[in-house]
């Protein structure tokens, strides 16, 4: 059985199970979609004030810890 995620939540009646951060309804993919735009992630937080700036910062960090870890694997 999976471990469930507090930073991401995905559920078949939120956005069809788009991966949204945890208790809102704003997808993780706004996030990285800001930032690829020049966005800060000050101006996303303002766009989405729903998503607290540890929630961000945290799956900005677990994507890069995992980033990090797929490349090890394959060094």
């Amino acid at each position: 059985m999976d471990t469930p995620n507090p930073l991401v939540e995905i559920d078949p009646e939120k956005l069809g199970g788009t991966p949204v951060f945890f208790g809102t309804r704003v997808p993780i993919q706004n996030l990285f979609d800001c930032l690829e735009e020049g966005e800060s992630l000050n101006q996303f937080l303002d766009q989405f004030p729903t998503v607290t700036r540890a929630q961000a910062l945290a799956v900005l960090e677990e994507s890069k810890q995992r980033l990090i870890l797929s490349y090890a694997r394959t060094a």
